[in-house]
């Protein structure tokens, strides 16, 4: 077995099990790409059994913290079945959900998510990369379906140094998919959508924008970055259930077409009239300087842009991007109105997130209340020792 010789006094993080393990804390040693490696201390203590990456800043990725754990086929279904089992304690109204969610799970790099009887992998670190095959086995075998498709296509990959990977793992069948989340049907496309096909991480920040325009009555709505319109599906079927769809405006920005053609087919799945909601292929940063300029007001906003900071090195232009969005927001908010603002951004933590909102609403003149934080779905965990996993952060803000 290789083994990974760490510098003095570096040995901390993973004593207290948080699973990465950067380039600058090794004194010695390496792999092959994917390599399950022993990993010490400075004075030769055991400390982990990792997953060797060395293309990556983050040059190990813990499998496991017992020395006595053997790292083979038996060890991943094991930790496969324990993902997917943890799944039950969740109320988890959707046949859409998260069955792995990579460090949290024990299975750093991989991401699955389960639509209906359809799973899709991403396999996102070396690691994973060398046990796919046993790991697409371990997910038939947990859940009992029969197709699994590969969407390795996100950025992480190239951090790896792996090449973009797409297309049926096992099994084979339709790529275009529909979902049952809360009382709403909601399409999607696993080859071509974002991520895995959808973000079912905002599953209950959906749901509880449906309450809020329930309870509010909102008149005036604002979807923006609205991607395939899993928001303005909630807007409307919170009007509906309050009896005040008639009369109220909502209009929903995104940059993509075809994905408004989504949102808009959305509408009509849902018992809507497509003529319901407004939908404007465009920019949204200069669409809301427009409607500012307009003089334009809403009793409700949704802000989930697109990921500006992947890394903390991305950080301070990513906070200069959110400030002049939520800026902007803040300025067509009406007295009363609703502010949903959302980073997805993992270089973003949560408290330099609230004070970028924070500042935007200086800077636009409005003082409101932040009275409710949100967050990803718990299909989405963030573990104890692993902070980083809490990468979605949402704050409702009321103005005052």
């Amino acid at each position: 077995m290789k083994v990974l010789r760490l510098r003095p006094g570096k040995e901390r993080s993973l004593q207290r099990r948080h699973p990465w393990v950067f380039e600058s804390a090794i004194a010695k040693g390496g792999g092959d790409a994917g390599e399950t490696v022993r990993i010490e201390s400075s004075d030769g203590k055991f400390l982990a059994w990792a997953a060797f990456s060395p293309d990556s800043k983050i040059r190990a990725r813990a499998w496991s913290f017992d020395e006595k754990q053997r790292i083979d086929a038996a060890f991943f279904g094991a930790r496969v079945a324990s993902a997917v089992e943890a799944r039950s304690l969740f109320d988890l109204r959707s046949d859409g959900v998260r069955l792995v969610h990579g460090e949290a799970d024990g299975l750093p790099g991989l991401i699955v998510d389960r639509y209906g009887d359809t799973l899709v992998a991403q396999f996102l670190s070396t690691g994973v990369e060398r046990w796919k095959g046993v790991l697409a086995d371990a997910l038939l075998a947990a859940t009992g379906l029969g197709k699994l498709y590969e969407r390795s296509d996100a950025s992480g990959r190239e951090r790896e140094g792996l090449a973009p990977v797409t297309g049926w793992l096992r099994g084979s069948g339709e790529t275009e998919l529909t979902i049952r989340e809360h009382e709403w049907r909601l399409s999607l496309d696993i080859a071509t959508g974002h991520k895995t096909g959808f973000y079912l991480d905002q599953r209950d920040s959906r749901r509880r924008f449906a309450e809020l325009a329930a309870r509010r009555r909102f008149r005036r709505v604002l979807n923006c970055f609205c991607y395939t319109g899993g928001f303005t599906v909630a807007a409307l079927a919170g009007l509906k259930a309050a009896g005040a769809v008639s009369g109220a405006e909502l209009i929903s920005i995104d940059s993509s077409l075809p994905a408004l053609e989504r949102a808009r087919a959305h509408l009509v799945l849902n018992g809507f009239d497509d003529a319901q909601a407004q939908f404007l292929d465009a920019d949204v940063n200069a669409s809301l300087r427009r409607f500012v300029d307009e003089g334009r007001t809403f009793d409700a906003i949704v802000l989930d842009p697109p990921k500006f900071a992947p890394t903390v090195a991305h950080a301070e232009r990513a906070a200069r991007a959110y400030k002049d969005l939520n800026r902007q927001a803040f300025k067509l908010l009406a007295r009363g109105g609703h502010l949903l603002t959302f980073s997805c951004s993992g270089g973003i933590g949560a408290d330099l997130f609230h004070k970028i909102v924070a500042s935007a609403g200086i800077d636009a003149g409005v003082d409101g209340y932040i009275t409710e934080r949100l967050g990803a779905a718990p299909d989405h965990p963030m573990t104890i020792e692993f902070p980083e996993g809490e990468y979605l952060k949402g704050l409702v803000v009321v103005r005052k």
